[in-house]
């Protein structure tokens, strides 16, 4: 019998077993959104306690994901051959999920966290793995931008502090005109939860999420950061079932609560000279 992997994390990196767990337990759904034979297969050949560190799966990040995936494939029904950059991406098989057959995808995240995605996903000339951080440019010298560049960063930037997101995102409108940059954020009253210790469970507590930002001050914001951004779009998450579907879905079109949900963020670059 093949030994299943024992993770040995802490912190942030840890969240990559905290995002497999819910994609993973919303494909074994009959009734999933989600598809992903790949994270199934990792997570059965992970040796941890994934419902005592997390509770059991629910459905958010599987949202995200799916939402994410839906906005990457239009990308890629125009840009079939395009360059998608996916960074801090853990243990997360979009690529997987997303591929083409043609589309090159670099998967940039510290050395640590991708030591563990190398005992699982093996890289390819197409599908490639960075050991750097997020925010060594040194990355951006890896991406060829003839045929389109979409960058994706799921479930990273909350844990970053605002002044780096700010300086990234600058650099991505500067670097790439007219590319593509999908991310999510947190409301500031779950930020500042997280940070006085927000625990998920009574053996796991949330890593702190330094930038927290409100829906309605998503657009402003990132406008004044970097003005070369020419259209932003605002999607809050949409559970596809159960009380969360009865209780969680209704604030969307309430007008405080709309304000201070998750939401996913997608915004489009100007092209150079325009």
């Amino acid at each position: 019998m093949q030994t299943r992997y024992v993770p040995n994390l802490t912190g942030i990196p840890e969240t990559m077993l905290w995002t497999l767990h819910c994609r993973a337990g919303e494909a074994k759904r009959p009734d999933g959104i989600l598809k992903d034979a790949e994270a199934l297969r990792i997570h059965g050949a992970i040796d941890y306690d994934f419902e005592k560190s997390f509770g059991r799966a629910e459905p958010s990040l599987a949202i995200r994901a799916v939402e994410m995936d839906r906005r990457i494939r239009a990308w890629l029904a125009t840009h079939p051959e395009g360059f998608v950059v996916s960074l801090g991406e853990g243990l997360e098989t979009q690529a997987q999920r997303l591929d083409n057959g043609q589309l090159r995808w670099l998967s940039v995240d510290l050395p640590e966290a991708v030591a563990i995605r190398e005992r699982f996903l093996t890289p390819n000339e197409r599908l490639m793995h960075l050991p750097v951080s997020a925010l060594d440019r040194a990355w951006m010298d890896r991406v060829d931008a003839t045929k389109g560049v979409f960058i994706v960063a799921q479930g990273l930037f909350m844990y970053l502090e605002e002044d780096d997101v700010r300086r990234l995102i600058a650099d991505l409108a500067e670097r790439f005109a007219g590319a593509e940059l999908l991310f999510d954020t947190v409301p500031r009253w779950f930020s500042r939860r997280t940070l006085k210790g927000l625990h998920r469970t009574l053996a796991y507590r949330l890593p702190p999420m330094p930038w927290g930002i409100n829906r309605d001050e998503v657009e402003v914001t990132l406008r004044r950061w970097a003005p070369r951004i020419r259209q932003v779009e605002l999607t809050p998450y949409t559970f596809p079932r159960g009380l969360l579907r009865l209780i969680y879905n209704p604030l969307n079109e309430v007008p405080w609560a709309r304000e201070r949900v998750p939401t996913v963020v997608h915004v489009r670059f100007a092209a150079r000279g325009a």
